[in-house]
């Protein structure tokens, strides 16, 4: 048996792992590899938004709500951070019923002549001419109003999707280093509304075990001081987790490529603001695209520049793949057909409210948002959640 084991050890050669792969008995994270990268959600996520300001129709725009719903159902990960596109669908609802009441109460600009019903209007001062409180409310000025809010409506929901879907840590690792303490910031800002969700919601679920009231007034004065406590231990330990890891600390750099950066960002903003301008009007169709293009390059410069002076290191980046670049495009398209649309067609894309008829569905436009339907099915299925109740098997 000694001879046996020791011509197995001399004569059998183990083949040795390759660089990157983990040893034998380890396990493969199949599901970390399997993630889209963040920026890609951002991406169609603003994309969709971006579309949604192209359009007033209120067919298209719930058909674009709808896109955006569905893949949000079937691809959000189980975390507290993906469930805050709830609260985003209730703050679009909230601002599309405020958006009615300014219209009811503040009266529209807007003329009709189909009259719903006469408020008491309250007589104003002649400095506020143009404005009135009260007095005739249309059927075109509320319909005016609705599609308006619903377009602000949609664009909220969309980034709501974006927020359910990417996560925020892993996104500020993708950001460049010029950027990183502005994403910090902006992460930090992003995920405060989800975790403080799910401590309401754990803090509710403990006192209903407790047999204590989690509803009205009461509950919510109880709940509120330990939602603010949590907070607080939280800002603590991130301030603490962010010292230690050594962030604010940045290089030297020479002073030549300090001001090359701060020329070519500062260049690079101004570009882009002019080429926006010069696309949403129509004095600036010629000049507004190749100004922002030029301003796009000379920001990007600025940031890679910029990096230079951020000291740190990326623990497994996240690639991006060829799922990335279809989720991404996916939007874009939606995005670029809908403003082709509104150019080929603008009385499709922003039915008119005076005469007051009803808004037809244009059939390619609608096609064109259907497919931002496409990450639901190139990208993988988030993990399903394991039951407690089940013991496990061996």
């Amino acid at each position: 048996m000694r001879e046996a084991r020791g011509s197995g050890r001399a004569g059998l050669a183990r083949p040795r792992p390759e660089r990157g792969t983990p040893p034998a008995g380890v396990p493969v994270p199949h599901a970390r590899r399997a993630q889209l990268h963040p920026g890609a959600w951002w991406l169609w996520a603003l994309a969709l938004g971006t579309a949604a300001t192209r359009t007033t129709n209120p067919l298209l725009l719930a058909l674009l709500i709808t896109v955006s719903g569905y893949v949000v159902a079937v691809r959000r990960p189980h975390t507290p951070w993906a469930r805050s596109y709830g609260s985003f669908v209730k703050l679009a609802a909230a601002v599309l019923l405020l958006r009615l009441a300014f219209a009811v109460f503040l009266g529209s600009p807007i003329p009709g002549t189909h009259t719903l019903f006469t408020l008491p209007e309250v007589p104003l001062p002649d400095w506020a001419q143009g404005i009135r409180l009260g007095g005739r409310v249309t059927a075109e000025g509320l319909t005016f109003a609705l599609y308006d809010a619903l377009r602000l409506a949609a664009l909220l929901i969309c980034v709501g999707a974006a927020n359910a879907l990417a996560s925020p840590s892993r996104l500020l690792k993708s950001l460049p280093g010029a950027l990183y303490e502005l994403g910090v910031a902006v992460v930090v800002a992003l995920t405060f509304a989800p975790n403080l969700i799910a401590d309401v919601r754990r803090l509710r679920a403990a006192r209903r075990l407790r047999g204590r009231p989690d509803k009205g007034v009461r509950g919510l004065v109880q709940v509120g001081l330990p939602v603010l406590e949590g907070a607080l231990e939280r800002s603590v330990s991130l301030a603490a987790a962010m010292d230690a890891r050594g962030y604010g600390r940045t290089a030297e750099v020479p002073p030549a490529v300090r001001r090359t950066t701060a020329a070519l960002t500062l260049g690079g903003l101004l570009g882009v603001c002019a080429g926006t301008y010069g696309l949403l009007t129509a004095e600036g169709g010629s000049y507004g695209l190749p100004v922002l293009l030029a301003g796009l390059a000379s920001a990007l410069g600025g940031l890679r520049l910029g990096g230079r002076r951020t000291l740190r290191t990326r623990y497994r980046p996240d690639p991006w793949d060829a799922r990335a670049w279809l989720v991404s495009a996916s939007g874009a398209a939606v995005a670029a057909l809908l403003v082709l649309a509104g150019s080929l067609d603008p009385g499709a894309l922003r039915p008119g409210v005076v005469p007051l008829e009803p808004p037809t569905l244009p059939l390619w436009p609608a096609a064109a948002v259907l497919i931002g339907l496409l990450p639901a099915f190139v990208t993988p299925a988030p993990e399903a959640v394991p039951d407690p109740r089940k013991e496990p098997t061996t």
